[in-house]
This record gives C-alpha cells, structure tokens and sequence, in this order.
C-alpha cells in the first residue's frame, strides 16, 4: 500500500514557529499529548492515511511542517453534526518549503510528493521569509 498524507492549510498561522507556540498555549509548554484538529469531512481513505501518514501543514502558501496521524475520532459539535478529530503526535517536523496554492477543506497527499523532512541539525538554523524559502525551493536550492 502506497503511502498517503493529508494536507492542510494552517490558517492564522504565521510560521512554523507561530505553530509550535500555539500547540504549547493550547496543550502547556511540558504537555506531550497528542494534538488534535478538526474538520468537516472525514477521508475516505482512511486506512492508507493510518499505514503511516502525516498531516501536512501549508503556512503562508508554503508546505512547511507535518505531524504524524496517529487516529480518527468522532466528533459530535453541538450542532448534532460528526466531524473528523485528526489526532497527531505532538512532534512538529519542519519540512522542505514546497509552495501550493491555497484551497479549501484537506487534500489528500501522495507520500512520493510530500516535501522532505529538513534535518533536525537545520532546527537552529535562522527561519528565512516565505517568499524566499519559496524562491529556493522553486529552483532546487532548499
């Protein structure tokens, strides 16, 4: 089974950084749990995404991190309509800059077109601008 991601754009999210920040505010800077995000529409493929996918967040027009999904759960708003609870590691893993055009709602993601993981020695690196991690990226260079 080939494998499969979800991505996702990370909306009132400014950076990588910014991401982290918010998991720590909304889960404690020393909480290890699993995050959760919810959505509308719960993947059809879902067993596939289970073998090892990852939730890819786009920042800004840029691929720029994912997290490992751990599960689906069931959620029931209080407006009596099921929603999808996409449960992931805490890990936040910075990827290679990798531009999309914004859309609504999740995309499914082909695991031979997901963007790289950036080493973890690169995590102390300076943060370059949007625009320019994808000028780089663009022409092979990040």
């Amino acid at each position: 089974m080939a494998q499969l991601h979800i991505l996702k754009l990370c909306v009132g999210i400014d950076s990588v950084d910014h991401l982290r920040e918010s998991r720590a505010a909304h889960n404690g800077p020393n909480d290890h749990s699993p995050t959760r995000h919810v959505t509308r529409m719960w993947p059809k493929r879902e067993a596939e995404i289970l073998a090892g996918g990852s939730l890819y967040w786009v920042i800004k027009g840029v691929v720029q991190a994912r997290q490992t999904i751990l599960r689906f759960d069931e959620i029931i708003g209080a407006d009596g309509i099921r929603r999808c609870g996409i449960i992931m590691a805490p890990e936040i893993i910075e990827t290679a800059p990798a531009p999309r055009r914004a859309f609504q709602g999740w995309r499914y993601l082909k695991g031979e077109d997901a963007p790289v993981d950036l080493p973890k020695s690169r995590a102390s690196d300076d943060t370059l601008p949007a625009e320019l991690a994808t000028a780089l990226a663009d022409i092979g260079l990040r």
